[in-house]
């Protein structure tokens, strides 16, 4: 006893966060404790001013009776705008125990009312500069500060990218702020402590202003300007001072302007930089702008600005090349060891104007030379011209790369030396929540190509590529990925930004457009709208979150009625464009899509979209919407039952998808079984092969285990020969890739025009192999792993062991297995205020050891065990947290779960 303490508060997901955006925001704590068992009966809260006294706190809910500790609202009175508050917790567990208060933490509230922005949008005077130059604009005022700042706050955003800095210094290492989200209706904005950079006297603050997405050329035809033709810059510092008094600095046409060494910089086609151009001290105060041009104020909306919802983009990670050679084309290349999404920083000396190209791509073509056809039209090249002054340091500043070769050219010297050179790696800087490993390194290696290609691909929006003249938010993409996604990394706040983007890209009748944020136009295929009701459902699933559910309801019954409004029968989804089941390997010669009937996909989707449509009326209390939506799913299903199923039982649709999706989204009633034992010998009849794409793949190993066939499922997974998973890492594969020929076995390629070497779909296997392998999953009935479902299906005889880890909202879940001649052991961690059933498969209950201790021995069970029962399946027992370890010999049997 005494050692229950509250610990790791997070405010919206967020450690100590800056700039909380929510009137009531929503805390959350962790509790560690000295014994196994613990439930959290009650906890209290209370939130103090910033002067931490919680003699006069701002609100303290008392002791409230409840378990709950994951985003908890903030129930005092509102919140004030720009200011900061601490907040702590102490808990009571179920043995009375109460925990000391925990260690503060604080959050800040940013601008709460859009009328406090006093800064206007500012550009430089169209009649100095083009305001269509390619080159980036610099942005400056000079401002004088009193003795004695107590703190200062800058608040900022662009049509654009922009880096902001205070004094000569980077205010932040954020990376492409504010990001891209739906700029017509939304726009981020970003809060910076800049407190420390301010000094008595003197001061200025610049922006550095580059096109990003806002006025970048994307999608198919690289029409630029989508959103804007001007880039504009917002910025607004508040100073506070000891004495209580106040000053603003505010953009506006007072601010001087003019361009740099970026002479160019696009999202698709890289940066050009003149080192030459440099105006040394530009942000500094006492510089010299008199040859600016003046700003101007535009017209641009404040309606759109939203404060900063999503990860922050940063470099998280800086690799170093592993070789540099001579292609047989005579090309100088260095090798990252790794596809990798972000850019090259480098050094040298070089007289001045000297010019270094870098040209980015992501494999080798079979004789050796550097191969650039898949990127279409992305050049994805650096160009800098130094200034030959000395040592000099480049990064490109407005853009990134996918890539793990690099040309080089004009290099100075005979080789290109390897320490000159390290790849940053950028990506929304998401919390590594998930870790899979076994006995099978080439599994590893997947792991890790998985979480690669999300890092990648997760670049503020999820991105279909990194590399080419694409880089989209599909929708199918993202819904078919997010349950792995949601194991590998932390993606509440990721998600959060982005499905409000698809709420708002939205349209009228509620379809739902290919790509979020929408620069195609196109809209409403099925698999890939259905993300509208999928990822928000997922969401509350990994992270009890249903403030964000309720919020986006009326996007997926908007969504769910789209469907049902489209032909002229309401259970059936038959008319309109689908992709279908895309890349499929049993699409017809030059199609892309595969031979499962689109209307049976478009069905079998529509139908586990009310079904899921359903349960958020139910979790949201609304239960006319939940009946409603649950008659709606029963005549779907039935429906699909009638025009896609036989009458003996069978799919009439004879492909590995058609079983895949019936199963998967329980359509198929009494006829399942039938439909696995066919889907479990098409897998065999075709040397353990798949032919299934977008759709499909996703589910495929999961309705093979959970139907009794999970030695086909894993022999699927370990199929080294085309097509498969371990295939293309024979090929030296470290991402996903998107064709699963993408590099053929004579070692040509699938084809130019779609072939992405990093496409994170047909990673959806990692769910999979964290929910089934490793046996970490989640309660169906309880969101946010508050209830685990433990149960390892063991490794068929080809995996001795595995292991996993996943950091939920409670704290750190672990399991493990490994087989050991004919015993089994199994290891289980469960963390404080949780609890779990843990299935042993194939054990007796007297059999079984727990803690090195013979169940039913004495009678009596070890601390933490609630029950052990026999089942068809082996043994279950139910837990409270603590770490156990299970030993027995199996009794063999492993009967499906369905």
């Amino acid at each position: 006893m005494g050692n229950l303490v509250a610990t790791d508060l997070t405010c919206e997901y967020r450690r100590n966060p800056l700039g909380v955006g929510v009137r009531r925001p929503r805390l959350s704590w962790r509790l560690e404790a000295g014994r196994r068992g613990v439930l959290q009966r009650a906890y209290r809260l209370a939130v103090a001013a910033e002067d931490g006294d919680f003699d006069r706190p701002v609100w303290d809910s008392g002791r409230v009776e409840s378990g709950e500790s994951v985003l908890v609202e903030y129930g005092g009175p509102e919140l004030a705008s720009r200011t900061k508050y601490v907040w702590r917790v102490k808990v009571w567990d179920d043995a009375g125990e109460e925990s000391p208060w925990s260690e503060p933490a604080v959050f800040e509230t940013t601008l709460l009312d859009r009328s406090e922005w006093q800064a206007r949008w500012i550009a430089p005077a169209a009649s100095a500069i083009d305001p269509q130059t390619d080159a980036a604009f610099l942005l400056r005022k000079a401002f004088r500060v009193k003795d004695g700042v107590k703190e200062a706050r800058i608040y900022a955003t662009a049509a654009g990218v922009y880096e902001l800095y205070v004094n000569g210094r980077r205010v932040s290492d954020e990376e492409l702020s504010p990001g891209w989200t739906s700029y017509q209706y939304r726009l981020q904005y970003q809060t910076y402590d800049v407190t420390e950079l301010l000094r008595a006297g003197a001061n200025a603050v610049g922006v550095h202003l580059g096109d990003g997405w806002y006025r970048s050329g994307l999608a198919f035809d690289k029409r630029n300007f989508k959103y804007g033709d001007r880039r504009a810059a917002l910025v607004q510092l508040h100073i506070r001072y000891e004495d209580g008094s106040e000053e603003m600095v505010a953009s506006d046409a007072s601010w001087r302007a003019a361009t740099g060494p970026v002479t160019y910089s696009t999202i698709y086609d890289g940066e050009t930089y003149d080192a030459r151009l440099e105006r040394d001290g530009w942000s500094v105060a006492g510089y010299a702008d008199d040859d600016w041009a003046p700003a101007e104020t535009i017209d641009l909306p404040m309606e759109t600005l939203v404060p900063q919802e999503n990860w922050p983009v940063r470099v998280t990670e800086t690799i170093r090349p592993i070789a540099s050679f001579v292609t047989p084309a005579g090309d100088k290349v260095l090798d990252m060891g790794q596809n990798m999404v972000g850019r090259i920083r480098f050094t040298l000396e070089a007289p001045a104007g000297t010019t270094i190209v870098l040209r980015h791509a992501e494999v080798l073509d079979k004789d050796g030379n550097i191969y650039f056809g898949n990127l279409r039209t992305a050049k994805q090249t650096v160009v800098y011209t130094a200034r030959g002054e000395g040592r000099e340091t480049y990064a490109p500043h407005f853009t990134f790369m996918g890539f793990r070769y690099v040309k080089v050219e004009g290099w100075p010297g005979d080789e290109l030396p390897l320490d000159a050179f390290v790849g940053e790696v950028m990506h929304s800087d998401m919390p590594l929540t998930g870790e899979f490993s076994c006995s099978d390194e080439r599994v590893n290696q997947l792991q890790r190509n998985i979480r690669w290609g999300q890092r990648g691909n997760f670049l503020d929006v999820p991105t279909d590529c990194p590399q080419r003249d694409e880089r989209l938010g599909w929708t199918g993409d993202a819904q078919v990925f997010i349950a792995t996604a949601l194991y590998n990394y932390h993606g509440g706040p990721f998600f959060t930004k982005w499905l409000r983007d698809l709420k708002a890209e939205q349209r009228p009748d509620g379809g739902v457009p290919f790509v979020v944020p929408d620069v195609i136009g196109d809209a409403n295929s099925s698999g890939w709208g259905d993300a509208a009701v999928i990822c928000p459902w997922t969401v509350y699933r990994y992270y009890g979150d249903r403030r964000l559910l309720a919020e986006l309801y009326d996007s997926m019954k908007a969504w769910v009625e789209y469907i049902r409004a489209q032909g002229d029968n309401e259970y059936l989804w038959n008319t309109g464009f689908h992709f279908g089941d895309w890349v499929a390997l049993d699409a017809e010669e030059g199609s892309y899509v595969g031979a499962t009937p689109r209307p049976l996909i478009a069905t079998a989707y529509y139908a586990y979209s009310s079904r899921l449509l359903s349960e958020a009326a139910r979790v949201l209390g609304k239960t006319e919407d939940a009946a409603k939506y649950g008659e709606l799913h029963a005549r779907v299903v039935q429906a699909f039952r009638n025009e896609f199923i036989t009458g003996d039982g069978r799919m009439t649709a004879q492909t590995q998808t058609a079983q895949v999706l019936a199963l998967a989204f329980d359509l198929a009633g009494d006829a399942a079984p039938r439909i696995a034992r066919d889907l479990n010998e098409m897998i065999i009849r075709n040397g353990y092969h798949l032919t299934t794409g977008f759709l499909g793949t996703p589910y495929l190993c999961l309705v093979l285990s959970d139907y009794g066939y999970h030695d086909t499922a894993v022999r699927l997974l370990l199929q080294e020969g085309y097509p498969g998973w371990i295939y293309s890492i024979s090929k030296g594969a470290t991402t996903i890739w998107e064709h699963w020929d993408g590099i053929k076995p004579d070692g040509t390629f699938w084809s130019d025009d779609m072939n992405s070497f990093n496409h994170y779909a047909y990673g959806a296997v990692g769910e999979w192999m964290y929910r089934r392998v490793a046996g970490l999953d989640m309660d169906s009935a309880v969101p946010g792993f508050k209830r685990l479902h433990i149960e390892p299906l063991f490794g068929a005889g080809l995996l001795s062991r595995a292991k996993t880890s996943y950091r939920s909202m409670y704290g750190r879940i672990e399991t493990s297995w490994q087989t050991d001649g004919g015993r089994i052991r199994v290891q289980a961690t469960v963390p404080a205020n949780t609890t779990a059933r843990v299935v042993l498969r194939g054990a007796a209950v007297g059999g079984l050891n727990i803690d090195g201790r013979l169940v039913g021995a004495d009678g009596s069970y070890p601390e933490g065990v609630q029950s052990i029962a026999a089942t068809d399946h082996g043994v279950e027992v139910e837990i409270g947290s603590g770490e156990y370890r299970f030993d027995y010999a199996t009794a063999g049997r492993f009967p499906a779960r369905k």
